[in-house]
């Protein structure tokens, strides 16, 4: 069998169905037998960054790893944000790049490039995947592939990267030829005896639920353990999504643009089970000394590294699947005396919530107005997929994502762009869901080469553009640190943007746009139910402001702008 088309065959048998990619010379094998392949589809994209954003989509919304391919040089470059991001993210995902000929390649010359278009893009990515090498002969392929595919997919999730030279794709591999890769998948033996003690003792506990509870598909067993226990749940950025936010037990997201009660109601336990996230500084604050410094850290990670090399001291550390942990727990039943918690908790609700926030800290109300909107929309078993700035930020703090719901966003890279082609990915992995992308006039540019596959592909997504006319969460940072210098920022700095209608016209895609007066009308909502494709832009007009936020060095509770009484 031709070697590219065993790839091809092989990604059948994994039931991946979608490939993403731009065609080249040094991939063209590949392309081919994608091409005459029934059950993988080839999705052309139009730039390798959209190929790379698009398969994490796919993986986050299929559970299956997700494939992006390109050929050699700039296009294997492109893709290093993709790979990079999902790394951070921990996104199963398998690149493939093709390669000049072996008998082209320079190998260990000390030379720069000795074939067309060649790129030692594995050691470029070595540092950002969990595994990368180049297919020097065909008979190796089999083995590299369920070698990448299974340490894509185990422990901590990540991408891997197989290189592969022209003559390798077009070899032959014999079935006598083949060798199979033995991984070792061990799951890691933990005790959470010290955890339900500690439990058993608490007054004032909480759940800090991180992406990899999602990674982990453990929301069930989660929702299982807090309800049987009545206990309060908090999300990180990655772990919005884990939780049902219509229940009564979920407080918001912490975090330095967290909500102002999750963030208080931590800060006030006496014992935090933080699972599945890293525990990164956009969580606990620049002043790690003031962190939960009232409660007991319970830190459980897959990722042995996280938990050894963690800045923040004091943790029980617990190195296990969030899943195997949550199934644990969720079939004990804990006599906790929590009524005083839930009494200090119902108050800290009422003074403290993210509505609070808004009706007495922001002026311009358009974007949260905008969230509600879309909350009200109801819209069932959506995905949503976010771009990066303040419009992310909105999003996370009053998106409310309710059971069967999914929110996408990228946390660790956080490249301006994202969530375009990451919809584009959830949408091709699925396309009877209903996906609604949000950006920010900066992300959506970066999006343009995106924009062809909606109609192409006839893709259920509605892109909503937040317009400030600005970099807003750059604006916000300069007003806070640099005196309200907006340089490269807004217009009068250098900043502009496109003719958002334009566009939309030029790609064939339905357009229309509302403001602070029409925002609430009928016709939003009918829009975002439609069936097919289409773009919508929100003008806000006057400056925004993520509302609250947490300046350096402070801890947790005394986010900005301060509240008096927080005692």
């Amino acid at each position: 069998m031709k070697a590219s088309d065993y790839l091809v065959k092989f990604f059948s048998q994994k039931g991946i169905d979608k490939v993403f990619g731009y065609t080249g010379g040094a991939i063209t094998h590949i392309v081919d037998s994608l091409g005459k392949s029934d059950k993988v589809d080839f999705i052309q994209v139009y730039h390798e960054q959209t190929a790379s954003f698009a398969a994490e989509g796919y993986s986050r919304a299929s559970g299956k790893p997700g494939v992006a391919i390109a050929t050699s040089g700039p296009g294997a470059t492109n893709m290093i944000t993709g790979i990079a991001d999902a790394y951070f993210d921990s996104v199963a995902t398998i690149f493939i790049t093709g390669q000049v000929n072996t008998y082209e390649f320079k190998y260990d010359k000390p030379v720069r490039q000795q074939g067309f278009q060649e790129t030692d893009i594995v050691e470029i990515v070595r540092p950002i995947t969990k595994y990368a090498t180049i297919v020097s002969q065909s008979e190796d392929l089999p083995y590299e592939l369920e070698k990448a595919y299974q340490i894509a997919v185990s422990g901590r999730p990540g991408p891997v990267l197989l290189d592969i030279p022209m003559d390798v794709q077009r070899g032959e591999i014999k079935s006598a030829e083949k060798k199979s890769y033995q991984g070792k998948n061990k799951k890691p033996i933990f005790s959470t005896r010290e955890f339900e003690k500690a439990l058993a003792k608490s007054f004032r506990p909480i759940i800090l639920a991180g992406g990899g509870v999602i990674n982990a598909r453990a929301q069930e067993p989660l929702e299982a353990f807090f309800k049987k226990n009545n206990l309060p749940v908090v999300v990180s950025l990655m772990g919005k999504g884990a939780v049902d936010e219509s229940s009564s037990n979920f407080l918001g997201m912490i975090g330095t643009y967290g909500n102002r009660l999750a963030n208080m109601a931590l800060q006030k336990a006496d014992l935090v089970l933080a699972i599945g996230s890293r525990l990164d500084t956009r969580q606990t604050g620049t002043n790690l000394a003031t962190f939960a410094e009232k409660g007991k850290i319970f830190h459980i990670d897959i990722d042995s590294n996280e938990l050894r090399h963690h800045r923040l001291k004091k943790r029980k550390r617990i190195c296990a699947d969030a899943k195997d942990v949550l199934q644990k727990l969720a079939v004990k039943n804990f006599k906790l005396e929590l009524d005083e918690w839930r009494k200090n908790i119902k108050e800290l609700k009422d003074k403290y919530s993210q509505d609070v926030d808004i009706d007495h800290n922001v002026i311009n109300k358009l974007p949260y107005q905008l969230m509600a909107q879309i909350n009200a929309a109801k819209i069932k078993n959506v995905i949503y997929c976010v771009d990066i700035g303040q419009n992310q930020m909105f999003a996370a703090q009053s998106l409310k994502v309710l059971k069967n719901q999914v929110f996408m966003t990228s946390g660790g890279m956080a490249p301006m762009g994202y969530a375009i082609p990451c919809a584009i990915g959830a949408s091709v992995a699925n396309l009877k869901r209903p996906v609604v992308a949000i950006c920010g006039d900066g992300g959506f540019v970066f999006s343009l080469q995106a924009l062809m596959l909606l109609k192409q592909y006839k893709l259920p997504l509605k892109i909503i553009i937040l317009n400030n006319y600005s970099l807003g969460m750059i604006v916000q940072f300069q007003d806070a640190y640099f005196e309200g210098k907006h340089f490269a920022t807004i217009a009068d700095g250098g900043y502009m943007i496109p003719d958002f209608k334009g566009i939309a016209k030029s790609y064939g895609l339905s357009y229309s746009k509302f403001s602070k007066s029409s925002l609430k009308s009928n016709q939003f909502n009918k829009i975002l139910r439609s069936a097919g494709p289409a773009i919508i832009e929100v003008q806000t007009k006057e400056k925004t402001t993520v509302v609250p936020k947490l300046l350096m060095n402070q801890p947790l509770d005394k986010m900005d702008p301060q509240i008096l009484d927080n005692k």
